[in-house]
């Protein structure tokens, strides 16, 4: 008797390992298995980064909204989308689909639209940069996100580079000493001149649509790096100066801009152009003791207060940090928060403030207090 309940128990305990094995696989499945996305619009050019993800697998697009039959054509061809993915009615699409989140590839002035859609549905959303054409427009996505219960999500290029995590975390350690200036180089030589489509071109070159030119377009990196750097804070004041140097090619927004942006203990220099002999996109750190310089994704140079030079390379993100995607899957199966970070609704409420004083300030020629 006594050798048939231990031989009981151990086929007990074996079903209980081998259930708890399952479980272990079944749930290791579902976390790598690529979330669900629809996507809403493809008037962005950046669209074609999303669009490859769907031809490599790691995303599973099972629906894209847009008005325009042309692109239909365009991005079908080019990334073998069949037809019945294609939607002319974004409410429509999601009503059918259901998916785990909406990525936003239209026009910036557009993503309040798109938030007016998905919000009610508690349906997640993340747009390419800036959140908003206009502070007003991101106060309602805002107010929507926090009626609803949503995440609303910006995705920024730089946000996954290398460099920018080395130079955050350098700054945490203590190695430079305080912030005491920031500067942020972010431009190109104009979208008309490095041949971005006709699409892209109706609505980024438009004032109400894009709500200006290189101070949305490129101003945004250096407002979300620089808020990112100071944890979210408030800045005291912002000061702009926006140039005209293209009319005729950009006869309705500016083509340059500088925007000083005030901390209670630092200054932050945004430098953003449609004007400028090649593209860059980088970022200074001055401390009390020391310099940080990402040169581009990953090369970093450093300088010390006793002239000791250095420089070297950042190591590559761990995942989820290094990619949009990854990152938007880990917040939505709650393995990050996505509040304090430079995706966050939260930070880029901030970076909608500092972009706004800073047309505010070109507009009336003086330093708006915020």
């Amino acid at each position: 008797m006594l050798t048939f309940h231990i031989h009981y128990q151990m086929i007990n305990n074996m079903k209980t390992l081998f259930s708890a094995l399952l479980l272990l696989v079944f749930s290791s499945a579902i976390a790598q298995k690529p979330i669900r996305v629809c996507v809403a619009g493809l008037n962005h050019d950046h669209a074609h980064g999303i669009l490859r993800r769907y031809n490599d697998g790691t995303v599973d697009i099972v629906g894209i909204a847009e008005p325009n039959k042309e692109l239909w054509v365009k991005y079908g061809k080019l990334y073998h989308i069949p037809d019945s993915l294609f939607y002319t009615d974004l409410k429509q699409m999601l009503l059918l689909k259901k998916p785990d989140a909406v990525l936003g590839y239209n026009a910036v002035g557009n993503h309040v639209d798109i938030v007016e859609i998905c919000a009610p549905m508690h349906i997640p959303v993340m747009v390419e940069k800036p959140l908003a054409a206009t502070l007003e427009q991101a106060k309602r996505i805002e107010a929507l996100a926090n009626q609803f219960h949503i995440k609303v999500l910006v995705n920024y290029e730089t946000e996954w580079y290398p460099s920018n995590y080395y130079i955050y975390n350098t700054v945490a350690s203590g190695t430079i000493g305080g912030i005491r200036k920031m500067v942020a180089h972010d431009g190109h030589q104009g979208p008309v001149e490095i041949g971005c489509s006709k699409e892209f071109l109706a609505w980024l070159t438009d004032p109400v649509l894009n709500g200006a030119g290189p101070i949305n377009d490129f101003g945004c990196y250096g407002a979300d790096l620089m808020t990112w750097m100071m944890h979210g804070q408030r800045p005291i004041a912002v000061t702009a100066i926006a140039r005209h140097y293209k009319p005729k090619i950009y006869p309705k927004v500016e083509d340059d801009a500088t925007i000083i942006v005030e901390y209670p203990g630092a200054t932050g220099q945004i430098e953003g152009s449609w004007s400028w002999p090649f593209g860059i996109k980088d970022f200074e750190v001055f401390g009390e003791t020391g310099y940080l310089h990402a040169l581009d994704t990953s090369h970093i140079v450093s300088r010390m207060r006793e002239n000791i030079k250095g420089a070297t390379n950042a190591p590559p993100l761990a995942r989820p940090i290094n990619d949009n995607i990854l990152y938007l899957t880990a917040v939505l199966r709650g393995r990050l928060p996505g509040t304090d970070d430079q995706s966050s609704l939260n930070y880029n409420m901030v970076v909608m403030e500092i972009l706004d004083a800073a047309k505010r300030s070109v507009k009336e020629g003086k330093r708006i207090v915020l």
